[in-house]
């Protein structure tokens, strides 16, 4: 006999509360969405998935079973069945979540009532004992978070998967056709166990990643240390001026990096310069990135001729540890050129290369200079908890809602501690987005420091009032000191609703 169904408001309340349960999420939270086009897409899709995931527990299980046949007058493990049954899951609600990091957060409600029909033989000695397990019912809500976003299809590296809470297990299993889930006690205590198993490993914040691209593909190198670089001397260098001297300079950079060189200062009508001059470079991969070093004769007029250049990998370093190079000066890259037989000269640098510690983003003080212990509150001065050399990174992700009266073509400049750096332009965009990223090395960390960002619009075409400010953020940087990152969306004063998303972030070495 069919249900009638009844409108809810026919109801009493002893029947609301009996099927308060089963109602959808998206009808009790208005957060949460409908989703029945994809309901009806995953029960179009359940008969391969069933085949597909059945081949998938095969192919994992087979090798584990192995491992025991043999083994406790063990002679088989099998399924003799493996179906799960034609009752798909049920998702009962999603919600997107948004959130400042480059990932995509969904949370649905998941339940399965399944019909699904498991049968595990084992062959004991002469016996043979089937396993059985039936009624298989399921709710949990899982989160899955796509992350990071890519470039690159499927657009997100790696999808990971936690629950939010503990999940709702019920199932039957029999062995031998007896029902052993009615063994008074086992059916609680197999309940706690599942429960408790499935929170240890995947109850958030802890996830089960799964790789979708290849990380080498995607990755997007970051910076990982400081490498110091002291240019201390150059020796007989090449000739190059008319009166038999040469002004010598040195170039330095990282391979792999797009900013400017580094430069020491010139030495004048001198072959054998002393410079020692510091440097600081950043370094994002130190067993494959080289210290490229061009030594040149500096000319008033015209090109300046190199005299000689030089490389050192960064793999030859040991962390923290200084070391001297004394390097003869090459004609080019291919040492092994048997037409490079001139002498060139040599010179001298000393390297320490200074990976980023891993703790340095969980600083141990508060603003106030107060760091707590067992015993109470010891004073401790603010170059002592936030004290050192590091790296500040300002990532300038994008803009929403930035109009200007005559133009948009929004682009921004990031003012700090007297330089000036700025973003590309997007034309005509309410919403840029620029992801573009900004380095300062830094002697001391910026405490009670402040770093100002400017929206601007700049007219393609010749104009007497080409440009025009869209807004501007001043933000306070001791809140990254002391907690290592911010990632925030900031309003930006003289800007009626625009808002510019920013993240920073200090490491010390």
């Amino acid at each position: 006999m069919e249900p009638v169904p009844r409108p809810l408001y026919e109801l009493d309340n002893d029947q609301l509360l009996d099927i308060l349960p089963d109602i959808p999420l998206w009808v009790k939270c208005p957060d949460y969405e409908r989703v029945d086009w994809l309901n009806k897409f995953v029960a179009d899709m359940w008969p391969y998935l069933d085949k597909a995931i059945c081949a998938q527990i095969r192919s994992a299980t087979e090798p584990m079973f192995a491992e025991y046949v043999g083994k406790y007058q063990i002679e088989a493990i099998e399924f003799d069945n493996l179906s799960l049954g034609t009752i798909p899951p049920e998702i009962h609600g999603l919600k997107v979540c948004e959130t400042n990091e480059k990932e995509l957060v969904l949370e649905p409600a998941v339940r399965w009532a399944g019909n699904l029909n498991i049968v595990l033989t084992l062959k004991l000695l002469s016996f043979r004992i089937t396993i059985q397990l039936v009624d298989l019912q399921i709710f949990m809500a899982p989160r899955i978070t796509l992350k990071p976003l890519v470039p690159t299809f499927p657009c997100f590296a790696t999808v990971a998967v936690s629950l939010l809470w503990k999940p709702d297990v019920d199932f039957g299993m029999s062995i031998l056709g007896g029902d052993i889930m009615a063994i008074p006690g086992l059916y609680q205590f197999v309940q706690k166990t599942i429960k408790r198993q499935l929170a240890s490993l995947y109850i958030w914040p802890q996830a089960l990643e799964i790789p979708i691209l290849d990380s080498a593909t995607v990755a997007v190198k970051k910076p990982v240390g400081i490498l110091h670089v002291k240019v201390v001397r150059a020796q007989k260098l090449l000739k190059k001026d008319i009166l038999g001297t040469s002004d010598p300079y040195v170039k330095l950079n990282l391979s792999g990096e797009r900013l400017p060189s580094k430069k020491t200062t010139i030495k004048k009508r001198n072959l054998n310069p002393e410079w020692n001059e510091k440097f600081k470079l950043i370094v994002k991969d130190p067993g494959s990135q080289v210290l490229q070093l061009q030594v040149f004769d500096w000319d008033k007029v015209g090109n300046h001729d190199r005299l000689g250049m030089q490389f050192v990998p960064l793999k030859f370093l040991t962390p923290y540890e200084t070391k001297e190079f004394k390097l003869d000066l090459l004609k080019h890259t291919d040492s092994y050129d048997p037409q490079d037989k001139k002498q060139r000269g040599k010179i001298v640098v000393e390297l320490m290369y200074a990976p980023f510690r891993a703790d340095s983003g969980k600083l141990e003080g508060t603003q106030d200079g107060y760091s707590r212990k067992e015993s109470g509150f010891d004073r401790t001065s603010d170059s002592e908890v936030f004290g050192g050399a590091g790296l500040l990174s300002v990532l300038i992700q994008g803009a929403e809602d930035v109009e200007g009266e005559r133009h948009n073509n929004p682009y921004a400049v990031v003012f700090f501690r007297g330089e000036t750096k700025r973003t590309k332009m997007i034309k005509r965009a309410r919403d840029p987005l620029w992801n573009e990223e900004f380095h300062y090395m830094l002697e001391e960390p910026p405490l009670n420091e402040k770093i100002h960002i400017e929206v601007m619009s700049k007219r393609t075409g010749f104009s007497f009032r080409s440009k025009e400010h869209l807004g501007n953020v001043d933000i306070n940087l001791t809140d990254v000191v002391q907690n290592g990152r911010i990632n925030q969306k900031y309003h930006l004063i003289d800007s009626k609703n625009g808002v510019i998303h920013v993240a920073i972030k200090w490491v010390t070495a």
